[in-house]
Protein backbone atom coordinates (compact mmCIF):
# COMPACT_ATOMS: atom_id res chain seq x y z
CA UNK A 1 0.00 0.00 0.00
CA UNK A 2 1.07 3.59 -0.99
CA UNK A 3 2.23 5.80 1.84
CA UNK A 4 1.46 3.98 4.79
CA UNK A 5 0.52 6.12 7.99
CA UNK A 6 3.99 5.32 9.57
CA UNK A 7 5.83 6.77 7.34
CA UNK A 8 3.97 9.61 5.45
CA UNK A 9 5.05 11.98 3.00
CA UNK A 10 3.08 14.06 0.62
CA UNK A 11 4.75 16.06 -1.77
CA UNK A 12 2.38 18.89 -3.40
CA UNK A 13 2.96 20.80 -6.54
CA UNK A 14 2.64 24.18 -6.52
CA UNK A 15 1.33 27.08 -9.37
CA UNK A 16 -2.15 25.97 -9.51
CA UNK A 17 -2.02 23.30 -7.03
CA UNK A 18 -1.03 25.10 -3.70
CA UNK A 19 -0.88 28.88 -5.03
CA UNK A 20 -2.84 30.95 -7.74
CA UNK A 21 -0.11 31.84 -9.50
CA UNK A 22 -1.75 33.13 -12.37
CA UNK A 23 -2.16 37.33 -11.66
CA UNK A 24 2.30 37.55 -10.50
CA UNK A 25 2.74 35.68 -13.70
CA UNK A 26 0.46 37.61 -15.73
CA UNK A 27 2.42 40.83 -13.99
CA UNK A 28 5.76 39.47 -15.16
CA UNK A 29 5.43 38.35 -18.79
CA UNK A 30 3.53 42.16 -19.15
CA UNK A 31 7.04 43.27 -17.53
CA UNK A 32 9.01 41.48 -19.80
CA UNK A 33 7.17 42.29 -22.88
CA UNK A 34 7.58 46.11 -22.07
CA UNK A 35 10.73 45.55 -21.30
CA UNK A 36 11.71 43.66 -24.19
CA UNK A 37 9.72 45.25 -27.16
CA UNK A 38 8.45 41.51 -27.68
CA UNK A 39 4.97 40.70 -27.90
CA UNK A 40 3.25 37.98 -25.20
CA UNK A 41 0.00 36.96 -24.37
CA UNK A 42 -0.11 37.12 -20.94
CA UNK A 43 -3.66 36.22 -20.58
CA UNK A 44 -2.66 32.98 -23.32
CA UNK A 45 -0.11 32.04 -20.96
CA UNK A 46 -1.28 31.94 -17.41
CA UNK A 47 -4.41 29.38 -18.98
CA UNK A 48 -1.17 26.58 -19.10
CA UNK A 49 0.67 26.65 -16.26
CA UNK A 50 2.72 23.56 -15.42
CA UNK A 51 5.87 22.89 -17.35
CA UNK A 52 9.11 24.74 -17.39
CA UNK A 53 9.15 28.81 -18.10
CA UNK A 54 11.18 27.67 -21.23
CA UNK A 55 8.72 25.79 -22.78
CA UNK A 56 6.32 29.61 -22.91
CA UNK A 57 9.24 31.98 -23.90
CA UNK A 58 9.96 29.53 -27.30
CA UNK A 59 6.46 30.41 -27.98
CA UNK A 60 7.70 34.84 -27.50
CA UNK A 61 11.19 34.66 -28.48
CA UNK A 62 13.70 32.90 -31.17
CA UNK A 63 15.34 29.63 -29.23
CA UNK A 64 18.84 31.32 -29.30
CA UNK A 65 16.93 34.18 -26.65
CA UNK A 66 14.92 31.84 -24.55
CA UNK A 67 17.57 31.13 -22.13
CA UNK A 68 18.65 34.41 -21.57
CA UNK A 69 14.87 35.45 -21.36
CA UNK A 70 14.63 33.24 -18.46
CA UNK A 71 17.11 34.73 -16.22
CA UNK A 72 15.64 38.10 -17.32
CA UNK A 73 12.20 36.82 -16.19
CA UNK A 74 13.43 34.82 -12.87
CA UNK A 75 15.09 38.34 -12.03
CA UNK A 76 11.97 40.26 -12.52
CA UNK A 77 9.95 37.75 -10.89
CA UNK A 78 10.31 38.55 -7.14
CA UNK A 79 9.64 42.42 -7.22
CA UNK A 80 6.05 41.12 -9.51
CA UNK A 81 5.04 37.99 -8.78
CA UNK A 82 5.26 37.32 -5.06
CA UNK A 83 2.67 39.91 -2.90
CA UNK A 84 0.11 39.40 -6.17
CA UNK A 85 0.17 35.70 -5.97
CA UNK A 86 -2.56 34.16 -3.25
CA UNK A 87 -2.78 30.86 -1.66
CA UNK A 88 -5.22 28.62 -3.29
CA UNK A 89 -8.44 27.22 -1.25
CA UNK A 90 -7.37 24.83 1.03
CA UNK A 91 -3.61 24.83 0.43
CA UNK A 92 -2.89 25.68 3.61
CA UNK A 93 -5.33 22.93 5.35
CA UNK A 94 -3.72 20.51 3.32
CA UNK A 95 -0.11 20.92 4.27
CA UNK A 96 -1.64 21.59 8.11
CA UNK A 97 -3.55 17.91 7.64
CA UNK A 98 -0.80 15.39 7.05
CA UNK A 99 1.41 17.30 9.66
CA UNK A 100 -1.49 16.16 11.96
CA UNK A 101 -1.39 13.22 10.54
CA UNK A 102 2.58 12.69 11.64
CA UNK A 103 3.58 12.92 8.19
CA UNK A 104 5.91 15.21 6.71
CA UNK A 105 5.34 17.42 3.19
CA UNK A 106 7.44 18.14 0.86
CA UNK A 107 6.80 20.61 -2.88
CA UNK A 108 8.19 19.76 -6.08
CA UNK A 109 7.63 21.94 -8.87
CA UNK A 110 9.09 23.13 -12.13
CA UNK A 111 9.52 26.80 -10.80
CA UNK A 112 12.79 28.14 -10.13
CA UNK A 113 13.49 27.00 -6.77
CA UNK A 114 14.26 29.81 -5.13
CA UNK A 115 11.39 31.94 -6.12
CA UNK A 116 9.37 29.00 -5.09
CA UNK A 117 11.04 29.52 -1.97
CA UNK A 118 9.89 33.15 -1.81
CA UNK A 119 6.06 32.04 -2.64
CA UNK A 120 5.80 29.61 0.20
CA UNK A 121 7.66 32.38 3.08
CA UNK A 122 5.53 35.03 1.76
CA UNK A 123 2.23 32.59 2.39
CA UNK A 124 3.85 31.03 5.81
CA UNK A 125 3.17 28.11 3.96
CA UNK A 126 6.01 25.74 5.45
CA UNK A 127 6.78 22.37 3.97
CA UNK A 128 9.53 20.24 5.34
CA UNK A 129 11.39 19.86 1.59
CA UNK A 130 11.20 22.40 -1.61
CA UNK A 131 12.62 21.09 -4.79
CA UNK A 132 12.47 23.23 -7.85
CA UNK A 133 13.36 23.30 -11.66
CA UNK A 134 11.82 19.44 -11.73
CA UNK A 135 9.16 18.73 -14.35
CA UNK A 136 7.00 15.92 -15.04
CA UNK A 137 8.31 12.47 -15.27
CA UNK A 138 11.62 14.43 -13.61
CA UNK A 139 9.80 14.71 -10.30
CA UNK A 140 10.10 11.23 -9.51
CA UNK A 141 13.41 11.72 -8.75
CA UNK A 142 12.63 14.07 -5.94
CA UNK A 143 9.53 11.75 -4.65
CA UNK A 144 11.46 8.77 -4.80
CA UNK A 145 14.46 10.51 -2.87
CA UNK A 146 12.26 11.85 -0.18
CA UNK A 147 9.91 8.64 0.07
CA UNK A 148 7.02 10.69 -1.25
CA UNK A 149 3.95 8.21 -1.01
CA UNK A 150 1.13 10.61 -2.27
CA UNK A 151 1.93 13.28 -5.50
CA UNK A 152 -0.95 15.97 -5.18
CA UNK A 153 -0.81 18.15 -8.22
CA UNK A 154 -3.47 19.95 -10.90
CA UNK A 155 -1.52 19.01 -14.23
CA UNK A 156 -0.93 15.40 -16.15
CA UNK A 157 2.68 16.30 -16.36
CA UNK A 158 1.92 16.14 -12.29
CA UNK A 159 0.29 12.32 -12.62
CA UNK A 160 3.07 11.32 -14.86
CA UNK A 161 5.49 12.35 -11.94
CA UNK A 162 3.31 10.64 -9.50
CA UNK A 163 3.31 6.98 -11.27
CA UNK A 164 7.21 6.94 -12.19
CA UNK A 165 8.06 7.85 -8.46
CA UNK A 166 5.57 4.75 -7.86
CA UNK A 167 3.16 7.19 -5.65
CA UNK A 168 -0.25 7.57 -5.14
CA UNK A 169 -1.57 10.18 -7.57
CA UNK A 170 -3.89 12.76 -6.07
CA UNK A 171 -5.15 15.60 -8.99
CA UNK A 172 -6.66 18.53 -8.02
CA UNK A 173 -9.03 20.26 -10.93
CA UNK A 174 -7.49 23.96 -10.46
CA UNK A 175 -4.95 24.28 -13.19
CA UNK A 176 -4.90 23.59 -16.93
CA UNK A 177 -6.40 20.24 -16.50
CA UNK A 178 -9.71 19.33 -16.40
CA UNK A 179 -10.66 16.12 -14.37
CA UNK A 180 -11.45 14.05 -17.04
CA UNK A 181 -7.91 14.54 -18.37
CA UNK A 182 -6.62 14.56 -15.05
CA UNK A 183 -8.20 10.85 -14.78
CA UNK A 184 -7.36 9.58 -18.50
CA UNK A 185 -3.72 10.40 -17.63
CA UNK A 186 -3.90 7.76 -14.88
CA UNK A 187 -4.61 9.72 -11.59
CA UNK A 188 -5.79 7.88 -8.81
CA UNK A 189 -7.67 10.48 -7.12
CA UNK A 190 -9.08 13.25 -8.55
CA UNK A 191 -10.46 16.18 -6.08
CA UNK A 192 -12.40 19.35 -7.36
CA UNK A 193 -9.07 21.35 -5.28
CA UNK A 194 -7.61 20.98 -1.93
CA UNK A 195 -10.64 21.90 0.12
CA UNK A 196 -11.24 18.35 -0.23
CA UNK A 197 -7.78 16.72 1.21
CA UNK A 198 -8.24 16.78 4.32
CA UNK A 199 -11.44 14.51 4.49
CA UNK A 200 -9.52 12.45 1.47
CA UNK A 201 -6.59 12.09 3.54
CA UNK A 202 -8.01 10.98 6.56
CA UNK A 203 -9.90 7.89 4.72
CA UNK A 204 -6.62 6.95 2.96
CA UNK A 205 -5.77 6.60 6.31
CA UNK A 206 -7.96 4.71 7.66
CA UNK A 207 -7.91 2.51 4.78
CA UNK A 208 -4.29 1.89 5.16
CA UNK A 209 -4.36 0.97 8.88
CA UNK A 210 -7.16 -1.45 7.77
Amino acid sequence: MWGMASSLTVGFDLDMTLIDSRPGIRACYLALSERTGTFIDADLAVTRLGPPLVEELIHWFPADQVPVMADLYREMYPSRAITATPAMDGAREAIDAVRAAGGRTMVVTAKYEPNAKLHLAHLGIEPDVVVGDLWAEQKALALREHGAGVYVGDHVGDVRGARTAGALSVAVATGPCPAEELRAAGADVVLDDLSAFPAWLAGYREASLA
